[in-house]
């Protein structure tokens, strides 16, 4: 697999060698936390990549349609007994309410 990585960024021998002396010159000790770090950057990225393609492949997958509830006609109420209504005048003193 990493011959195919080189290859993808045209990459010989030569150059991967020249590459790991500038590697080992800038970063002397330090090299193994820098190549730990770098690995541990990929992997975030490569998970943060498959999250998306896994919400992209969710997005186009056909959704089960929810079905509203049917409209249902309203109910007549009817009472036992019918309204009776007062023609009165009211009383003078009392204002009307409002």
């Amino acid at each position: 697999m990493s011959t195919t990585l080189f290859a993808m960024f045209g990459l010989g021998g030569p150059e991967i060698l020249l590459l790991l002396v500038l590697g080992v010159l800038l970063f002397g000790r330090k090299l193994p936390d820098v190549g730990r770090s770098l690995g541990k950057t990929v992997v975030e990225v490569k998970k943060g990549l498959k999250g998306i393609e896994d919400e992209v492949s969710e997005s186009s997958a056909p959704r089960a349609v929810i079905e509203p509830d049917p409209i249902k006609a309203p109910t007549r109420v009817t009472s036992s007994s019918t309204p009776k209504f007062d023609d009165s005048p009211a009383s003078a003193s009392v204002p009307p309410k409002l």
